[in-house]
């Protein structure tokens, strides 16, 4: 069933009026939607809807809502993803995994092996929105993320914003990832730090050392980028989220 996202103001009585011009494209143009077919909207305060709909027009779409329930397609815990940025499919591949496993944002990170220039990082904030975007679609999470504008390490460190902090920092780890989760507690905003393809610089291991974070290791082997982002992320989850 197709999942888009609809503003409270489209919904009137048992009716949902579309009018929205991209969801509107994609739906009548894109997957020629039918009358008689089913869509499951999701507003903003995260009330899905299973609608049939009744009639498709060049300027709008109304369906009939049949069912409606509160949402629950999102993580409780509040995980964050600072990526050291990847060449292009790499980086839109970690995009769409993490928020296919439900991180409430993602920063792009500038680091000392970084090869994108920071004008291309800049450049592509927006189309990385929209890969997220997509990727929400096809999960059915009824929360979406933001690809953040760019950032550097000391800048997510010095913000205060986060209530643990989590570095994998392979070479050299105070902890395995396992024994620094039994230390964090599923409250406030946890932060998730993945260096690029190369790792992070003795520079900036040695600021990671500075601060009161956990630098962990993700086990034995030495894993790809994108594949530590996506086993970091996992494991975290699977071991917060069901407190």
């Amino acid at each position: 069933m197709p999942h888009f996202f609809i503003k409270t103001a489209d919904i009137s009585g048992d009716e949902i009026k579309i009018t929205d011009k991209p969801t509107l494209h994609h739906l009548s143009r894109v997957m020629r939607l039918k009358t008689g077919e089913k869509l499951l909207l999701t507003d903003e305060n995260q009330t899905s809807y299973t609608a049939e709909v009744l009639e498709i027009t060049p300027k709008c779409i109304i369906s009939k809502i049949l069912k409606r329930e509160k949402a629950d397609h999102f993580l409780k815990t509040q995980l964050y993803l600072a990526q050291g940025v990847l060449k292009s499919d790499a980086q839109a591949f970690v995009i769409q995994k993490a928020t296919e496993l439900g991180v409430k944002g993602i920063y792009p990170l500038l680091t000392d092996n970084t090869v994108v220039k920071p004008a291309v990082i800049d450049a592509k904030i927006e189309k990385w929105n929209k890969y997220a975007l997509e990727a929400v679609k096809q999960c059915e999470r009824t929360d979406i993320p933001a690809v953040f504008g760019r950032t550097t390490i000391i800048q997510l460190l010095e913000s205060g914003e986060f209530a643990s902090v989590i570095a994998c920092v392979e070479r050299s780890q105070d902890e395995t990832l396992k024994k620094a989760l039994k230390n964090v507690k599923n409250e406030g905003k946890i932060l998730v730090i993945i260096g690029p393809e190369g790792g992070f610089s003795k520079e900036e291991t040695e600021l990671l050392k500075n601060y009161e974070i956990h630098r962990v290791s993700l086990g034995k082997l030495i894993l790809r980028a994108e594949t530590a982002a996506i086993s970091a992320l996992s494991n975290i989850i699977y071991e917060l989220e069901d407190e």
